[in-house]
C-alpha cells in the first residue's frame, strides 16, 4: 500500500508538471512570471517528496534506549545520509523518543521523532526499495559526452532531471560549495557531479558511477565471410 502511493505521488507530480509547461505559457503570457511560478511549483513538490523520504528514514532507525552512546550512533547515522545539513537531535526520556531535526543549506528544514524500540522490531513490514536502473545524462553543448549516472526505477527521466538540478543548487549553496567557489572553481556542473557527495546524490535518489563523462561509442557493421560452398 505505501509503495503503491508512493508511484502514484510520484506520477502525479511528473504529471502536474508536464501540465503546467503546457498551461501556463497560455496563462501567463510572460515568460519571466510563468517560469518563477513553474519554478516554484517544482521545488514545492521536490521539498513534498524529499519530507516524506526523511520521516521514512526516521522510522528505519533503531533505537533501542537513549543512551548517549546509541544517541550518537543515531546522529552519525543522520550526518552520514545529509552530510551538508545541520542535524540537531534531543532525547525526551518521559516520552521515549528522539526528537530530529535538520535544517539543509538551501533553507529546507526537517522534523520528525524516532521511537524507542527494541532492536529488529518496526511498525510496519519494510517498505520495497526500488533499485537503481541507468540515467545517462549529457549537456546541451556537448551532446557526445555522457555522463553515466543512475537513478531510482521509482523516478521518470523527468523527475530525475528535476532531481539532478535541485542537487546541484544544494552542493554550490553549501558550505563546501561556496569554498570551491571562493578558490575560484568554475561553477559547472562537470566539476558538482565530479566533488558532490554520494550521499547529497542519494537524497535525491540518484547515484553517480563515474566521475567524468566517456564519449559515444558508434558501433560499425561487420561484415561477415560468406560461407564457401
Amino acid at each position: 500500500m505505501s509503495k503503491n502511493n508512493t508511484k502514484s505521488k510520484r506520477s502525479n507530480g511528473a504529471q502536474l508538471l508536464e501540465l503546467l509547461k503546457k498551461v501556463l505559457p497560455k496563462a501567463a503570457p510572460d515568460p519571466d512570471i510563468a517560469g518563477k511560478i513553474y519554478k516554484a511549483i517544482e521545488a514545492e513538490l521536490l521539498a513534498t517528496s524529499r519530507s516524506s523520504a526523511f520521516e521514512k528514514f526516521c522510522e528505519k532507525v533503531e533505537l533501542p534506549d537513549l543512551e548517549p552512546e546509541t544517541i550518537k550512533t543515531v546522529k552519525e547515522q543522520l550526518v552520514a545520509s545529509f552530510g551538508e545539513g545541520d542535524v540537531t537531535v534531543k532525547p525526551s526520556k518521559r516520552d521515549h523518543v528522539l526528537a530530529v531535526e535538520v535544517a539543509m543549506p538551501d533553507g529546507s528544514h526537517f522534523q520528525s521523532q524516532i521511537k524507542v524500540r527494541p532492536v529488529g522490531e518496526g511498525d510496519e513490514e519494510p517498505e520495497f526499495v526500488p533499485k537503481f536502473i541507468p540515467f545517462p545524462v549529457s549537456l546541451p553543448g556537448d551532446p557526445e559526452l555522457i555522463w553515466l549516472l543512475a537513478k531510482r526505477e521509482n523516478l521518470s527521466p523527468e523527475e530525475a532531471a528535476i532531481a539532478l538540478t535541485k542537487a546541484e543548487e544544494d552542493f554550490w549553496a553549501s558550505k563546501a560549495g561556496q569554498k570551491l567557489l571562493r578558490d575560484r572553481i568554475d561553477r559547472t556542473f562537470p566539476e558538482f557531479i565530479g566533488r558532490a557527495a554520494a550521499g547529497l546524490l542519494g537524497e535525491a535518489g540518484l547515484k553517480r558511477h563515474y566521475k567524468t563523462p566517456e564519449p559515444i561509442k558508434i558501433l560499425r557493421p561487420v561484415k561477415l565471410a560468406k560461407a564457401k560452398a
